[in-house]
């Protein structure tokens, strides 16, 4: 049986995997005003497409528009509608489903070099008060492919993402020394989508 990613799944729902990300976008930074370039950098979607999907979301009443200054000049961005008739429901069904598979997840950090270790928490898996929402332990890793991959993320979660590096023997040292953030993410609720290092 092939298994659809829950992006493809949810994009057959809605339309496109843009508008997915754009709407998870507004809902979980409500109150902002987003421009359509800045939405386009936020969702890694081009401008062009990311004004075709506002048009129709402005056109249904789940974003209106907002004059916003940006360098000192005036310009139109969108802001979500609170008003919107069925805001509560896709809240919590798009806020609250699981963003990323595990196996979605293992495969984008995966790529980054020899990844020992990885724990999910925070919008992972709903938990507002969590430290971090993702951590990864590893080697050989490129700060700049790092902060790519968590781009990447977020532009499919639609929100920003708490996240910590650590190599291997740095993470090891911080564990002996009971370091507050690694004892943090380990004693509160998370999920070990990847574990190498025997972490109980």
């Amino acid at each position: 049986m092939k298994v659809f990613y829950i992006m493809e799944t949810l994009g057959k729902l809605f339309g496109s995997e843009a508008k997915v990300k754009i709407m998870k976008l507004f809902l979980f930074n409500s109150g902002q005003v987003f421009t359509p370039k800045e939405i386009a950098e936020r969702v890694k979607e081009k401008t062009s497409k990311v004004r075709r999907e506002m048009t129709q979301l402005e056109k249904m009443h789940f974003v209106r528009r907002r004059s916003v200054s940006r360098r000192g000049k005036s310009t139109h961005g969108y802001i979500m509608d609170p008003k919107f008739t069925y805001l509560s429901s896709l809240q919590s069904f798009l806020v609250n489903v699981e963003p990323l598979n595990s196996k979605e997840i293992i495969k984008k950090v995966s790529r980054l070099g020899n990844i020992k270790l990885i724990i999910t928490a925070g919008v992972f898996i709903q938990e507002a008060e969590s430290r971090a929402d993702i951590l990864i332990v590893g080697d050989n890793v490129k700060r700049a492919s790092l902060e790519k991959t968590i781009q990447n993320l977020e532009s499919e979660i639609g929100k920003e993402l708490r996240y910590a590096y650590f190599t291997t023997e740095d993470f090891k040292y911080r564990l002996n020394m009971y370091d507050k953030l690694a004892r943090d993410i380990l004693d509160y609720p998370h999920r070990k989508v990847l574990n190498k290092l025997g972490i109980s």
